[in-house]
């Protein structure tokens, strides 16, 4: 069994920064990918990015690339989400997530084991 705990959302203005903490603990040793997801209110959970049990490969989705950064640091057990030059339809429920497999997954269903999420508004 692993948690995940998200940290670090709030409400942010349009062009502004939130760095997103994921805090994983329990049977940490079978986490490999991490990804994070958003849901933005009405519509469905979407892939945000990716990240290699060592960091060295990493994916984005179109929306985001260029903006977020995606980074992890083993010996804390932590991923990270940078959020920069924000706009108002990142506004969502972001979610830290983790898979078992070494390959970089981006859908949903092949993660196993998800944190509950933190708000993140940006104003326009």
């Amino acid at each position: 069994q692993v948690q995940l705990v998200e940290s670090g959302g709030g409400l942010v203005q349009a062009g502004g920064s939130l760095r997103l903490s994921c805090a994983a603990s329990g049977r940490t040793f079978s986490t490999n990918v991490m990804g994070w997801f958003r849901r933005a209110p009405g519509k469905e959970r979407e892939f945000v990015a990716s990240i290699s049990w060592s960091g060295g490969s990493t994916t984005y989705a179109d929306a985001v690339k260029g903006r977020f950064t995606i980074s992890r640091d083993n010996a804390k057990n932590t991923v990270y989400l940078q959020m920069n030059s924000l706009k108002p339809e990142d506004t969502a429920v972001y979610y830290c997530a983790a898979a078992t497999t070494f390959g970089i997954v981006t859908t949903a269903n092949r993660y196993n084991y998800w944190g509950q999420g933190t708000q993140v508004t940006v104003s326009s």
